[in-house]
């Protein structure tokens, strides 16, 4: 557990969540993106100049981005949601340092390459024990492969590990079954290496739509990327320049709140996502409009108007937008048929086990979970909330188990302060829609 300055201190160690007095009826703004954040900070940082970043999420992972940021001697300075920061053109001010990550996986999969492209320096980077039990092994193998020296400090294939400045270039293979963040991390320290770099995925990437979303940020940034299809990736040697930036809010944590309007049987707009994002989650509308919900589309907006009655009954790939299975596990214990998530074996290996957590916490509920190697299928029921659900420090748990709550009263959830990791305010937004929120 790894809790920032930046992170939410809940009033109890438990959260009970009970439902609205009725159908929900909101239009909202959702905070900014935890994944263009830190793209946008750690390629702030790599430029030439002073960016200003709009609409930044304030969040634990963020929190610990800056402060990584800031012990290599950028100069960065947070007003609420805008960030100015002092580019250092390829060349990091501190040559040596021992920066702490907290539980960043973005953090842990993008700061190496962008260490081993400086000129010169030698860094040691560390993180919480939840994050040293996710890998990097892949990442550490490929940058090794374009010239990188990189040691691990405490066992091979996690953190810590020393990195020391220099990036060569060349061609390099890897595998996108892990995570799309190896290959987004070697791509954000290409523009530095000493000549044009030439990443070719070996085989299926988890998400490549977020290996696309770096690709557009690098070019925001003034990076000269070639990709076709993402299998084969070419990134000339040209440095970022400075830029001004508006970030996306969060289609992720949208997803909860378009949720919540699902399981209402009510009606939520986000007016700050729309479906054209190039996050990954916004289209998961799709799959609450199968579940016979309305949904309205709008180029920067997203509605969903809840059923008299969730469809179940269906199986579905849920790998291009990972972090909504157990939203989607969530929603499906009130469908009137079973639903069945694959595709997601990865997110095993994410701030928790997702999947033999989520099917644990609602056998303590009564609901039947079936455990699938590569998902989960939820059998409808009706939730005993008799035990504490325990998210083990997993935010996309908390958050998806306090949907249950837009139905049921009385979901106590443990630990809610895990939430501050992708959206302190959480639960304060559940509140405002007319969710029961206590804390105990």
């Amino acid at each position: 557990m790894s809790r920032s300055p930046w992170a939410w201190q809940p009033p109890g160690a438990t959260v009970v969540v009970g439902p609205p007095p009725g159908p929900l009826d909101a239009d909202m703004a959702v905070p900014g993106s935890k994944s263009v954040t830190n793209r946008a900070l750690i390629m702030a940082a790599l430029a030439k100049g002073v960016s200003r970043l709009e609409g930044i999420l304030r969040s634990d992972d963020s929190y610990w981005c800056v402060q990584a940021l800031q012990g290599l001697g950028i100069d960065i300075t947070v007003n609420g949601t805008a960030v100015h920061v002092s580019g250092c053109g390829g060349r990091w001010p501190n040559k040596t340092a021992r920066l702490y990550l907290g539980s960043a996986g973005t953090l842990a999969r993008f700061l190496p390459g962008a260490l081993a492209a400086g000129d010169d320096g030698q860094w040691e980077l560390d993180g919480s024990a939840q994050l040293r039990g996710r890998p990097i092994s892949p990442l550490v193998a490929a940058l090794r492969a374009l010239g990188a020296e990189i040691g691990y400090l405490d066992g091979d294939g996690q953190l810590p590990i020393r990195v020391r400045a220099g990036l060569s270039g060349g061609h390099v293979a890897i595998s996108g079954r892990v995570s799309s963040q190896f290959t987004s991390g070697l791509l954000l320290a290409a523009p530095y290496a000493r000549r044009p770099v030439e990443v070719t995925v070996v085989d299926e990437l988890v998400q490549p739509e977020y290996v696309g979303l770096t690709i557009e940020m690098m070019r925001a940034f003034g990076a000269h990327v070639e990709a076709a299809g993402l299998e084969r990736i070419h990134v000339q040697p040209r440095p970022y320049t400075a830029r001004t930036l508006m970030l996306e809010a969060d289609a992720s944590t949208a997803c909860y709140f378009l949720t919540a309007a699902a399981l209402s049987g009510g009606r939520v707009r986000i007016t700050n996502v729309g479906y054209r994002s190039l996050q990954p989650d916004a289209r998961f509308v799709d799959v609450l409009e199968r579940m016979g919900c309305r949904v309205a589309r709008g180029a920067s907006y997203l509605e969903v108007v809840g059923p008299t009655r969730l469809v179940g009954g269906f199986t579905v790939d849920m790998r291009p937008m990972s972090d909504q299975a157990l939203t989607l596990g969530a929603a499906a214990v009130f469908a009137d048929a079973p639903i069945t998530v694959t595709g997601v074996p990865h997110i095993r290996r994410h701030e928790s086990d997702r999947i033999a957590v989520f099917v644990s916490q609602m056998g303590r509920l009564g609901i039947r979970v079936d455990e699938h190697p590569d998902g989960f299928t939820v059998h409808p029921g009706v939730p005993r909330p008799a035990a504490t659900l325990d998210p083990h420090d997993d935010h996309r748990q908390a958050m998806a188990f306090s949907l249950l709550g837009v139905r049921v009263p009385g979901i106590r959830i443990a630990d809610p302060g895990c939430v501050s990791k992708t959206c302190p305010a959480y639960f304060d937004f559940l509140a405002r829609l007319g969710l029961s929120v206590a804390y105990r």
